[in-house]
């Protein structure tokens, strides 16, 4: 008998917003808090379409255009709910230290609480770890200039 594959938490969430508050929504991404918070607030921007890790984003303007707009609903978030916060942070893990297999964007209104949680968040450099979300867009930026 083939073993059922399990379901994707991410995908569940973003096709039914029963089971968690979403704190927007629209055909491309959703945003929800996380479950586990690190840091003052702490969101998570995921898209709509299943696309597994970063290691699958490409140079093209589909994947640049979705992490830009990932981008810009966490900055409107948290500048909405974390006015007060000086400094806010955006990234991703990278596998092999992703923990769930569906993209998502870590929003941070800072400080990370308690402050040793800031070490799941940061560069090893070749080994992967965190990327800002900025690095990532410059990585996977098209070749060929993005249309108006």
């Amino acid at each position: 008998m083939a073993k059922a594959i399990s379901p994707c938490i991410f995908c569940q969430i973003a096709r039914s917003s029963n089971s968690t508050p979403l704190l927007h929504s629209d055909d491309k991404v959703v945003a929800f808090k996380d479950i586990n918070p690190s840091a003052f607030r702490h969101y998570l921007i995921i898209p709509v379409e299943h696309i597994p890790t970063v290691n699958d984003l490409q140079r093209r303007n589909e994947d640049y255009t979705l992490v830009s707009h990932m981008i810009n609903v966490g900055e409107t978030l948290l500048r909405r709910d974390a006015p007060q916060s000086n400094q806010y942070r955006f990234g991703f893990h990278q596998p092999p230290f992703n923990s769930v297999d569906h993209l998502h964007l870590h929003c941070f209104a800072l400080p990370f609480i308690p402050r040793w949680k800031q070490l799941k968040y940061m560069s090893l450099g070749p080994l992967g770890g965190f990327i800002e979300a900025e690095k990532l867009l410059e990585k996977i930026k098209p070749l060929s200039p993005i249309p108006p």
